[in-house]
């Protein structure tokens, strides 16, 4: 048993994380379309998947993060500190990139807060564990509008007979990271759903792309086997019955490589005919036409970049600048989410007004001011800055310069002395 899994029923046999919705209120429950499981199977086994999934994740939430405050608060400095401290213990960065291949992927991730009155520590809960989301009721209408609470599969709860009310998280005790959900609060569908969706024509119905994709990889080192081995049909005449039996014996359990099959038809010659696939039939454009639509379905130019000739640098860009409007939505949507269901909580904690605070998780690194020449030499007149500091940073811009000579000690002297004497002759005309 993983330690995931572990402390899950650790946490899940204490009882304050778990409550029904409530009994007067009207909730409907929603499952996913296609099991959470089944769509991180083919991130994990589909190597265009796992690629484009991991470049988006990357390109969202890779380069880091940041926390700011609202700089007039009077306890700016103590806000931001508990902030950054909980983020160190916690380490959110690894976290937030764990779950953004999940939220990209498979549309959701959950994380269990593991003392929800006093939020410390936070687990990743398996893809898996929700089972379904119970969703609440707009007041009159039949509309879903917010998660009620989040019903666990039995095998993640300790003890049997469990019922659905004794598996159901509070929803203040989950972060659901949700994208493109059908419900307010629902469950979301993420990049690789489409892929394994099938597609009802009338009475005909398409499979998904993902089973067309593996079927055609499948069937391509069959193709090479057979041109490696074909089958050999031997025709012999005048065979007896037990020949032909041997015949169909051979067809039902002929190797991958092909074989040689005989048969004794009567007036049948001696001869050896190879069987061989007709080069006459050309499936390329429709293999491309599928394959096409699967590296749309990913939504990354990653595939194509070092897949399709002719796909240029400056294809690369144009196609990651589209990239770039998808990946936009998603940090705001993380940054909201942290900065609600997490910073603006532990601010709460730590006795602090969050709104006033106004803490900010910023993505990438803090931009450093950029200082030009002009406001070094300035700098060096007002006399802010000395002589050899402005020598240090005119080499760091480039500039050759000689190392500066120092005054020997007779002159360093005689320099001293005659400063004296000038400031002795200003202080008796004085």
């Amino acid at each position: 048993m993983s330690k995931v899994v572990k402390k899950l029923y650790e946490v899940l046999s204490h009882a304050p994380v778990f409550g029904a919705a409530s009994p007067e209120g009207k909730v409907v429950y929603e499952t996913a379309d296609i099991a959470l499981k089944d769509v991180w199977k083919l991130y994990e086994r589909d190597s265009t998947c796992k690629s484009s999934v991991d470049l988006l994740a990357a390109s969202a939430v890779g380069m880091g993060f940041y926390t700011t405050v609202d700089e007039t608060y009077s306890k700016a400095e103590k806000a931001k500190d508990v902030v950054d401290q909980f983020c160190e213990d916690l380490n959110l960065d690894g976290l937030l990139n764990d779950m953004a291949r999940r939220l990209i992927a498979c549309g959701n991730d959950f994380w269990l807060k593991l003392t929800p009155d006093r939020l410390s520590d936070v687990v990743r809960l398996p893809v898996d564990a929700v089972e379904k989301v119970a969703l609440e009721y707009v007041e009159g209408l039949r509309i879903p509008w917010r998660a009620k609470g989040y019903v666990l599969k039995s095998a993640y709860c300790e003890g049997s007979g469990r019922g659905e009310v004794g598996r159901t998280l509070k929803p203040e005790a989950v972060v659901h990271w949700h994208l493109n959900s059908t419900y307010s609060g629902g469950l979301g569908t993420g990049l690789l759903q489409v892929l394994l969706h099938t597609l009802t024509v009338g009475k005909d119905k398409r499979p998904a792309y993902a089973w067309m994709k593996a079927k055609i990889e499948l069937i391509m080192p069959k193709i090479f086997e057979k041109y490696a081995g074909p089958e050999v049909l031997a025709v012999l005449e005048n065979a007896k019955d037990e020949i032909i039996h041997k015949f169909e014996n051979t067809i039902k359990n002929r190797p991958e490589e092909g074989a040689w099959l005989f048969y004794g038809g009567k007036g049948a010659k001696g001869e050896i005919y190879p069987v061989t696939i007709d080069p006459r039939a050309r499936f390329e454009y429709y293999i491309d036409h599928i394959v096409n639509q699967f590296y749309l379905g990913v939504e990354t130019p990653l595939p194509r970049l070092f897949s399709t000739p002719g796909f240029t640098e400056a294809s690369a860009r144009a196609a990651l600048d589209l990239q770039s409007m998808l990946i936009k939505p998603i940090q705001r949507y993380i940054k909201r989410q942290v900065e609600r269901d997490l910073f603006g909580v532990v601010v709460e904690q730590a006795g602090l007004d969050a709104t006033a605070a106004g803490v900010r998780l910023n993505f990438g690194s803090p931009e450093a001011p950029e200082v030009n020449v002009a406001d070094m030499l300035k700098a060096k007149e007002l006399g802010l800055i000395r002589p050899e500091e402005f020598r240090k940073n005119a080499v760091k811009w480039g500039w050759e310069l000689s190392e500066e000579q120092q005054p020997e000690d007779g002159e360093s002297n005689d320099v001293s002395n005659e400063k004296e004497v000038n400031d002795e002759d200003e202080r008796v005309e004085q």
